[in-house]
């Protein structure tokens, strides 16, 4: 197995919310730029301690996302570098038009955290359950789009993304996930890490569908089938090398997503190979409908997200190559 995954598999002892914090208030200690802007969800976001170890650099805006996007833009212009956090709704979808314009259009440099990817938002229910947001920021030109496996990346990313120049858009759990990756594992924005080797279909999978993909890897294996496993963490700009490399080598391809099929990864995927080298795709998500309330459990099988749908799709995808 690749050296930068956990040789078993468990839940994480962090949540997702504080390893976020603890990799920016290692940011904002070397970057003296770095500012958190609020929406009045530091308990649910999980950057109290932030406030505690910078006061003075820490902005509550209230309960008015699409203020706090023009805002931070506001921020940038002055040479700031504001991380702003709120539920992936909201700092998508209720401020869509204020990321356009006054971060994108104006080339603003300000980083946006969305909480509760998909159906992570469990009991919050269909309106706080973003299915929907990556494809509106994939819509936004050069914005980059990032869905971490686990806490292991915040590390390495949030760092990088304080000292890079642009717009960012991290779409994350709040809580504990399962953990994947050893504490010492390396990313590079933009660089997708192939997980698994295999060369009968690959597993493009991006958030808590990587580990979903891992254990339709185990399925697959059972029934004699090789799968290549990857991580594609940065949606936009995708790591088209990858994919056509997958594509030429595996010949078939599975994406998997807690988003719509609509405009999320799969659409990213398939754009890339209808233009490059075009092999049979399955996708698996939420087949454009809204969410609801329920367990993460539960809802992963209401959507059909779980390792024996990716396994099912891997052997459509398979077949249809052969045809």
């Amino acid at each position: 197995m690749n050296e930068m995954l956990t040789e078993r598999f468990t839940l994480d002892t962090i949540e997702m919310r504080a390893a976020y914090c603890d990799a920016l208030i290692a940011a904002a200690e070397t970057n003296p730029a770095v500012l958190d802007v609020e929406a009045d969800v530091q308990y649910s976001m999980g950057t109290k301690r932030f406030k505690e170890r910078f006061p003075a650099r820490c902005i509550n805006c209230g309960i008015m996302e699409a203020h706090a996007i023009g805002f931070c833009g506001g921020l940038s212009a002055m040479g700031y570098v504001p991380f702003f956090h709120a539920f992936g709704v909201f700092a998508t979808r209720r401020a869509f038009d204020q990321v356009f314009l006054a971060l994108a259009y104006q080339d603003m440099n300000v980083k946006i955290i969305g909480g509760d990817a998909g159906v992570t938002a469990t009991a919050n229910g269909g309106t706080h359950m973003p299915f929907e947001d990556i494809g509106l920021m994939r819509l936004v030109p050069n914005m980059t789009i990032i869905e971490p496996a686990d806490s292991a990346m915040y590390a390495t990313v949030i760092p990088a993304m304080a000292n890079t120049y642009g717009n960012f858009y991290v779409r994350s759990c709040r809580r504990k996930v399962t953990k994947i990756y050893n504490k010492d594992a390396t990313f590079t924005i933009g660089r997708a890490n192939t997980l698994t080797q295999g060369d009968d279909v690959a597993i493009i999978a991006c958030g808590i569908m990587v580990y979903e993909a891992l254990k339709a890897r185990e399925l697959l294996l059972t029934k004699g089938i090789s799968a290549r496993v990857i991580d594609m963490h940065t949606v936009k700009p995708l790591d088209t090398a990858c994919v056509i490399k997958a594509a030429r080598e595996c010949g078939a391809i599975v994406t998997a997503e807690n988003h719509n099929i609509i405009g999320g990864l799969g659409e990213a995927v398939c754009g890339a190979l209808a233009r490059a080298y075009p092999v049979p795709v399955e996708q698996v998500g939420v087949n454009d409908t809204f969410g609801q309330v329920g367990t993460q459990d539960y809802l992963m099988k209401v959507y059909r997200l779980t390792a024996e749908d990716i396994a099912t799709k891997a052997i459509q995808c398979i077949g249809r190559k052969q045809k």
